[in-house]
């Protein structure tokens, strides 16, 4: 069950300022436990319906010591689909980014390996930002809703946001989700008399983090012995439109056999998470 709660100007304000907002508890118990079933049955090719993965990259079963990614999941879990596309965590995202309606851009189901102590880069998080990869886009205005599974802190790989690096605009080459030396990429992007802040975002179990797609995050490795894992939604407002001759994303096939520059992500692989309704009260 999702909880339902509303952003406040002190929400609206530290987003806009700090690039990210955390959220109260979003899942209750049986949620959370939901979704890690689903992580299990995912990782072993267990699907619902007749959906098909987005891609082949981790075989059934998939080796339980690297960083596994799932992109979609929503297709082939009903589990995962309910979450990402629930219009409780929907509004929280329109409210933030100021907008009437938002839409499922794509989901990930991320697993990250515990080490069990041993200090590597195994499972580390570049530091990127989300927009890079989506330059197809007609708006940066997007978010990312990162969703944790368990109690999540530095000690077993919890995500850092660099504050208020947003307001940076699109960095060049900043594609960098799955380089792992972190401290290379923290030089190359600190350049410029950027300040460089870096806050980790600890969160309970059921607790999101909420980033604008322009904010630089990434993560360490998972010290515990247990993998992190977490399921993630990508939202965009509604009129997102698609940006042709600039930048290859497999989205873009989804709007028929030849994209046009101007085309609306609207159709049933970008469903409507959220629709304010005009006609509420103030007092939604």
């Amino acid at each position: 069950m999702t909880m339902t709660f509303s952003i406040s100007a002190e929400d609206k304000r530290r987003y806009r300022e700090d690039g990210y907002w955390i959220s109260p508890k979003l899942l209750d118990d049986e949620g959370i436990n939901r979704l890690r079933r689903a992580h299990d049955r995912i990782w072993e090719g267990d699907f619902d319906g007749d959906g098909y993965p987005l891609d082949n990259a981790y075989a059934k079963g998939g080796d339980r010591k690297k960083l596994r990614q799932f992109n979609n999941g929503w297709w082939i879990n009903d589990n995962v689909r309910a979450v990402v596309t629930d219009p409780a965590i929907g509004k929280l995202a329109a409210d933030l980014l100021e907008t009437d309606e938002v839409r499922l851009w794509h989901d990930q189901v991320i697993w990250k390996p515990g080490t069990e102590g041993e200090t590597s880069a195994v499972g580390n998080v570049g530091w990127h930002q989300d927009f890079a990869y989506w330059q197809c886009l007609s708006t940066d205005n997007v978010v990312t809703v990162w969703i944790a599974l368990q109690d999540t802190d530095l000690s077993n790989g919890g995500m850092m946001t660099i504050l208020g690096s947003h307001k940076w605009g699109l960095i060049k080459d900043s594609d960098t989700f799955y380089e792992t030396n972190m401290d290379a990429l923290r030089a190359k992007y600190e350049s410029e008399g950027r300040s460089w802040v870096e806050e980790p975002c600890i969160l309970k179990a059921g607790q999101a983090s909420f980033h604008h797609g322009l904010t630089f995050h990434g993560s360490g490795p998972n010290l515990s012995s247990e993998p992190r894992l977490s399921v993630v939604a990508h939202l965009i407002p509604g009129g997102t439109a698609y940006r042709s001759g600039v930048q290859y994303h497999g989205n873009a096939k989804f709007l028929g056999p030849r994209p046009q520059d101007g085309q609306l992500f609207a159709n049933d692989y970008f469903p409507v998470v959220y629709r304010r309704n005009r006609e509420a009260t103030n007092d939604e």
